[in-house]
């Protein structure tokens, strides 16, 4: 799946307190591993998951190998909507 970057970034901002917390707890990943699925670059305490960066508009693009932190990220938002 590819993604700007931009848009990456409005789902993790968007995301309630807590929410990478549970992310990592339900997928038994650190904490520091699920921010660089959202572009952080700690991986001194985290993993890197299988995110890849191409520079370009909108901050460029970003191809997700695996969408499992994406999907429980939406999963999250829609629920607070409701």
């Amino acid at each position: 799946m590819t993604i700007t970057f931009n848009e990456l970034r409005q789902i993790k901002d968007s995301l309630p307190e807590g929410s990478m917390r549970k992310i990592a707890g339900d997928l038994n990943l650190s904490v520091e591993t699920v921010r660089n699925y959202f572009g952080g670059a700690n991986y001194d305490s985290g993993e890197s998951v299988g995110i890849h960066f191409e520079e370009g508009p909108n901050g460029g693009i970003v191809t997700l190998d695996d969408e499992t932190i994406l999907n429980l990220a939406k999963g999250i938002l829609t629920k607070n909507q409701n």
